[in-house]
């Protein structure tokens, strides 16, 4: 009898169709449960995680709906806490305004045992949704780019198209002389500041880091002439589609 369980909640701002991939391609299953790991997604199909350690599950595929179901069996091969087949795990996917909330149901025989993975969910489940969002947000490099050429386009049609492309309508700018909403808002604010520092660019400095859907981007200011008049980062707030919804300024 399974008569423990434990339940988590999570929200990815993500489409549910890309979540559930993770749930179906082994190589994405890998990604969140490590290297080696695989799932084979039908009814009856293998279950393998292999976690850190070379601690080893393995399981079998009792449920799959796509894109909102799949319960599998979970147990250790080494037959401690309990063997294979010895818990269920049932995950459940449901659309939200921010994208998927996930339910995730554990049952277990006894209380120990429930009580031994609720850390292990928690940090699990945290793995799980920053993969998701790492696809989701594999062209942030290139929107984060576009972005700082923005500042030194001149043609408000191109301006539009570009943000059109890489942000929501709705998307926010703050720095210390900024507070905007909206593209059509954003624009104009950009084409403000050419008029008041004519010739400046901004320029990406150095990788941009991605985590759980918001982006850290170093900048620099640069002249006509080529020389650095500021410097300071940009924090990006993305949006399940991938576009970028809000971004905070920070000079020095």
């Amino acid at each position: 009898m399974l008569s423990f369980q434990l339940d988590r909640i999570i929200t990815i701002n993500a489409p549910r169709d890309v979540v559930f991939t993770f749930f179906t391609d082994s190589a994405r299953w890998a990604a969140w449960w490590g290297v080696g790991s695989t799932i084979d997604p039908r009814v009856g199909g293998r279950v393998y995680i292999r976690h850190p350690g070379n601690v080893e599950v393995s399981g079998e595929v009792l449920e799959i709906r796509a894109p909102q179901h799949l319960v599998f069996t979970y147990g250790y091969t080494s037959g401690a806490p309990f063997a294979s087949g010895g818990s269920r795990v049932t995950i459940t996917l449901d659309e939200v305004a921010s994208g998927t909330r996930l339910h995730l149901t554990h049952e277990f025989p006894d209380a120990s045992s429930r009580d031994h993975h609720i850390q292990g969910w928690r940090f699990q489940l945290s793995l799980f949704s920053n993969a998701v969002l790492d696809i989701v947000h594999a062209d942030v490099s290139a929107n984060v780019d576009a972005w700082f050429t923005l500042w030194a386009e001149p043609d408000s049609a191109t301006r539009a198209a570009t943000l059109s492309r890489i942000a929501a309508a709705s998307v926010a700018f703050r720095d210390r002389y900024s507070l905007v909403e909206g593209a059509d808002e954003l624009s104009a604010h950009i084409a403000a500041a050419q008029r008041f520092m004519p010739g400046l660019a901004l320029q990406r400095r150095g990788p941009v880091r991605h985590c759980q859907g918001t982006a850290i981007a170093d900048w620099a200011a640069v002249g006509a002439d080529g020389v650095t008049k500021g410097q300071g980062s940009n924090v990006f707030t993305l949006g399940a589609d991938g576009k970028i919804q809000s971004a905070t300024g920070f000079w020095g």
